[in-house]
């Protein structure tokens, strides 16, 4: 792939990243995107394309730690391009995207996903020792009732 130069006159993509166990993900917000280039290397990312005024845009993120390019992936949709970066140690918390704590504007943290998953197992333990208690809990009920009469409720 042909090294991307930072063109001139150009300007970064929002975007929005958060963590994972093995992954990172991260999405340039982009209408309509074209001339898609995304080079994705151990250290740092660079895209660069076009958008539906023809617009340059052009990012580039030193990763806060290095990651696996071979089991990385893009994806381009037509409002945004979508990056699953493969962490190089998994199980450790991204603090920051970049490595520098300084966050551009143009950086966000996607909260509608980011999920605290360090503790993720033992949530998910207690969530289900809370469901067999239920489950024990209707069960030393007896027999549930039988609920006939509930037909003659659509009338």
């Amino acid at each position: 792939m042909p090294k991307i130069v930072r063109p001139e006159n150009c300007q970064p993509a929002r975007t929005l990243w958060f963590d994972r166990k093995k992954y990172v993900t991260i999405n340039f917000a982009v209408q309509n995107p074209k001339e898609v280039q995304v080079d994705i290397q151990d250290t740092k990312i660079i895209l660069s394309c076009k958008d539906v005024d023809d617009n340059i845009i052009y990012n580039e993120i030193e990763f806060y730690d290095r990651v696996l390019k071979s089991d990385s992936r893009e994806k381009v949709y037509d409002r945004t391009i979508n990056v699953l970066i493969r962490k190089r140690k998994e199980n450790v918390a991204w603090p920051r995207l970049q490595k520098d704590p300084a966050k551009p504007a143009w950086l966000f943290v996607d909260f509608d996903n980011w999920r605290d998953w360090e503790n993720e197992d033992e949530e998910g333990m207690a969530e289900y020792e809370q469901y067999i208690d239920m489950i024990n809990d209707l069960k030393q009920k007896g027999e549930p009732p039988a609920m006939d009469d509930l037909d003659d409720l659509s009338d």
